[in-house]
């Protein structure tokens, strides 16, 4: 335990809706909810205005719409969140070598190994100043937690939440710690703050009252010991500049069970050219590929090869996860896949490459020589599933055309997709329109920034008015756009297969 408040934790203020409504100025001061929109989707984030409703991270989508049915419902924007991600990290890296990441938007910071800050007076003022820091750098707010342990830091950024600064003295943890619920403490979750109800144990001072011995008792050697010293506010642990990766695997939770098993592989492949991005991304690769299969009935199947060497490469990934799927039985219908790679290390095998189909392209198709034959049909459904798939437009995903910039989709469906055109420094929300989903004119693209680049900011009133005069006057909530043809109202809501009023 230090005599100084000089551990800082930051927590972004609901980091992925906050991004969302930063980066389209029609969705500011509205409920915005990010996570999968299928009926098996669940919450990621929701925005403020959204959680006064009662919609939180980790609930069902479909319980989130019955609660807020008016918010926009928006699919996570990951390239975005990291961008953002990595200038917040830059800022906590100028105030010391040591930061701990937890996630996109949370991480610990040691003040005192980059000199920062030694007493209550200088901490206050790292942690005020890199709130407007990460304001001006990013346009979002961050919530800064500052005490003499990790534990308190983090409870203290909880307390600060949204936009604020908490600092906890040395020496009245016991006393901001007592009232608190025993689910408070770090490693209490759901089954351990049960058993500890059912022995009378409610608040953390119900704890502290209890002694050692009895935890030790209820929970265990390790356990009880570790969480009463948390309840008497003892954490020693220190900020960790490094955490070494042990996995990374993408997965996917389907609306309708998959039962073609052309559609499942296809979706196994797709899974793993993305879990190989994200490995490449983290400069690592693996020997151990890991299928999950998610069957009808919620049973779950894991399978796994062990190559002879580390690997990144996408087509040995993706020939080993297609091998690990012939051993399952999907015949009663697949809900949800997974690929992942183990084993990680920073280098790569080259005989590895062996292993890879040769691949030859046909018709734009890549094929495994060892593979059987694919019959004509299934060769064309599985050109009409990826086509599909590829035009398949998702609320809030970005997309440009050339006539009218830079926007976003709010939703589509019936063979149609509506656009909202704006910025982030957009001044007012921008236009609706609607075209067919094969429009040639419109396409995805990269996200924006969310604060504009210094260098453009003196052309921008110009080429805003220029804009804004080529878009039109902003129509009436629920109108029809009259480029549209179809009369279909552009509704704030975003949502898979239809456009929501």
């Amino acid at each position: 335990m230090r005599p100084a408040p000089t551990i800082l934790h930051l927590d972004m203020d609901a980091f992925f809706a906050a991004a969302e409504q930063a980066a389209k100025p029609s969705l500011r001061g509205k409920p915005v909810v990010v996570g999968g929109l299928g009926p098996r989707g669940v919450v990621a984030t929701a925005s403020y205005e959204a959680r006064r409703f009662g919609v939180h991270s980790a609930m069902p989508m479909a319980q989130a719409r019955r609660l807020c049915p008016n918010a926009a419902y928006l699919v996570p924007r990951f390239s975005l969140y990291r961008t953002v991600s990595d200038q917040v990290m830059e800022l906590l890296g100028a105030l010391s070598p040591l930061v701990e990441p937890l996630s996109l938007d949370e991480a610990f910071v040691d003040l005192v190994a980059g000199g920062t800050a030694d007493d209550s007076r200088s901490a206050r003022e790292a942690g005020e100043r890199l709130r407007r820091d990460i304001l001006r750098t990013t346009g979002l707010t961050g919530s800064v937690g500052l005490a003499g342990s990790k534990m308190l830091a983090k409870i203290a950024s909880e307390q600060a939440k949204p936009d604020g600064l908490v600092l906890i003295e040395p020496g009245t943890e016991r006393e901001l710690l007592g009232p608190m619920p025993v689910r408070t403490l770090p490693g209490v979750g759901p089954a351990t703050g049960e058993h500890l109800r059912r022995a009378g144990m409610t608040t953390v001072a119900d704890l502290a009252e209890a002694g050692e011995d009895e935890l030790v008792r209820l929970l265990g050697r390790a356990h009880g010991g570790a969480i009463f010293r948390m309840a008497i506010g003892h954490d020693d642990r220190p900020v960790v500049a490094e955490r070494d990766a042990k996995s990374v695997s993408v997965e996917d939770t389907f609306d309708v069970d998959l039962h073609d098993r052309v559609r499942i592989r296809i979706e196994v492949e797709r899974l793993a050219d993305r879990c190989v991005r994200r490995l490449r991304a983290s400069g690592h690769s693996g020997r151990t590929i890991v299928l999950k299969v998610r069957r009808f009935d919620f049973s779950t199947l894991t399978r796994s090869e062990t190559l002879r060497g580390p690997t990144d490469d996408a087509a040995v990934v993706r020939e080993a996860a297609a091998r690990l799927l012939e051993s399952v039985d999907t015949t009663g219908g697949v809900r949800l896949l997974g690929v992942g790679v183990s084993g990680l290390a920073d280098y790569t095998q080259e005989d590895l490459f062996a292993q890879a189909a040769a691949g030859e392209r046909r018709d734009g198709e890549e094929t495994d020589p060892h593979a059987e034959p694919v019959p004509g049909e299934e060769q064309a459904r599985r050109r009409d599933a990826r086509a599909e798939a590829e035009r398949r437009w998702a609320a809030g995903q970005d997309v440009s055309h050339g006539d009218y910039g830079a926007g976003w989709v709010q939703g589509s469906g019936l063979g149609r997709v509506t656009v909202r055109f704006e910025e982030p420094w957009s001044a007012v929300p921008g236009r609706v329109r609607t075209f067919a989903v094969d429009d040639p004119g419109l396409q995805p693209s990269d996200p924006l920034p969310l604060v504009r680049p210094a260098e453009a900011q003196s052309s921008w009133p110009a080429s805003r008015s220029k804009s804004r005069s080529a878009a039109g006057p902003e129509p009436e909530p629920g109108s029809a756009d009259p480029s549209s043809g179809g009369g279909e109202p552009a509704g704030l809501c975003g949502g898979e297969g239809r456009s929501r009023p």
